[in-house]
């Protein structure tokens, strides 16, 4: 008999190459060095902040600002190595978890279908959809590219000539720590995002559904986990709103605002008050669909 979870058959792929990366990262210990610590935190900073957050997220999924094509594709690559796909993969997915959020059955990854399911349970499984279908309708201007095409159908391949890389230049040591442990932080900092921040923490806006702010995702996810703010402002390049809220994804945004990099950067609205939870009154933010982005309170264009 099959082993499913929540009806949903293993995907044994996906089962094997994840256990295979976390058992990997638990040889990190007996291999440390500074130099291969500092290789981790780089190249999770270089894959998780700027690859995943800043490119897959803010720029490719929401259109949050606009850069340069050259440096959109380079920034797609760095996303490739966090091992979660194709950029248009995963643009497309992320999307209809915007389109269908925690609506039990229908969600991608929604905690209500089960805290486990929403981190990981869904990446081994076989939701059963048409992934090229899914890419079509939810990220057709993405489709549309045929250098994201390219990347999207090689998006295993960075992972592998950095890991030679690695081995090259210090052997084994250097693999773990720069490709098994930095894949196992970066990917479930992500996970976290899908998982804990629809679970723990509090509410700035409300929402139609349970995103939250959760503030150890925030920092570890490199500002994403000011997650309930992103959802009642979805354009928004800005997910930390208030001070504490610390962002570093956006610090980078406004680093290429001033190299004049960045332009088009959408903020948050000037009407985002009135959608506050205050005491017992609650008011709800209009959300946008993914892209399309007309019933959206029209967000504030920042300048460098």
């Amino acid at each position: 008999m099959a082993l499913t979870w929540n009806g949903k058959k293993l995907d044994w792929t996906n089962v094997i190459y994840f256990s295979v990366i976390h058992a990997g990262a638990l040889l990190a210990p007996w291999m440390f060095s500074w130099t291969a610590l500092g290789i981790t935190l780089f190249l999770y900073w270089l894959t998780a902040s700027v690859g995943i957050t800043l490119t897959y997220h803010r720029l490719l999924t929401h259109r949050g600002f606009k850069i340069p094509k050259p440096l959109e594709y380079l920034f797609t690559l760095c996303g490739m190595l966090a091992s979660e796909g194709g950029a248009i993969t995963w643009v497309a997915m992320h999307r209809l978890h915007h389109t269908l959020s925690d609506r039990e059955g229908r969600d991608l990854h929604t905690p209500k279908d089960g805290f486990w399911w929403s981190h990981v349970g869904w990446i081994v499984s076989d939701i059963g959809m048409d992934r090229r279908e899914i890419e079509a309708r939810h990220a057709p201007e993405l489709v549309a590219d045929p250098v994201q095409r390219t990347l999207n159908r090689l998006h295993v391949y960075p992972n592998i000539f950095v890991g030679l890389a690695l081995f090259a230049w210090g052997g084994w040591p250097y693999v773990v720590w720069g490709i098994f442990l930095r894949l196992v932080i970066g990917l479930n900092a992500t996970w976290f995002v899908n998982s804990a921040a629809h679970t723990f923490g509090y509410r700035t806006y409300e929402t139609p559904e349970g995103s939250t702010n959760c503030w150890w995702v925030g920092i570890i996810a490199w500002g994403e986990g000011w997650h309930n703010n992103h959802h009642a402002f979805q354009r928004s390049a800005r997910h930390g709103h208030a001070w504490w809220e610390v962002d570093a994804t956006w610090a980078l945004i406004r680093v290429l605002m001033a190299l004049g990099l960045a332009r088009d950067v959408q903020g948050v609205p000037k009407t985002a008050d009135q959608y506050r939870l205050r005491g017992g009154t609650r008011r709800t933010a209009a959300l946008a669909p993914p892209v399309a982005v007309a019933a959206e309170p029209e967000p504030v264009l920042i300048e460098a």
